[in-house]
């Protein structure tokens, strides 16, 4: 007679999955953890969030147009 394994239930996550992301600028992939540790909150620099149709930016995209944003001041 063939044993019974108990069922095991797994309880759902309460994290938002990370998702693969392509840079909007340079084509890059790389993971986007929105509530997790994510690279870009280590980072100092800080945007607006993107516009027309732009996506999240890769660190040295990220870090390009922080330069850029502060010499335009």
């Amino acid at each position: 007679m063939p044993s019974k394994q108990p069922s095991v239930r797994h309880a759902p996550s309460t994290e938002p999955p990370s998702r693969q992301v392509v840079c909007s600028r340079c084509g890059t992939e790389f993971t986007c953890a929105l509530e997790g540790p994510c690279w870009c909150s280590e980072e100092t620099a800080r945007l607006p969030m993107p516009s027309d149709g732009e996506d999240c930016l890769c660190r040295d995209c990220l870090r390009k147009a922080a330069e850029v944003a502060r010499t335009a001041r």
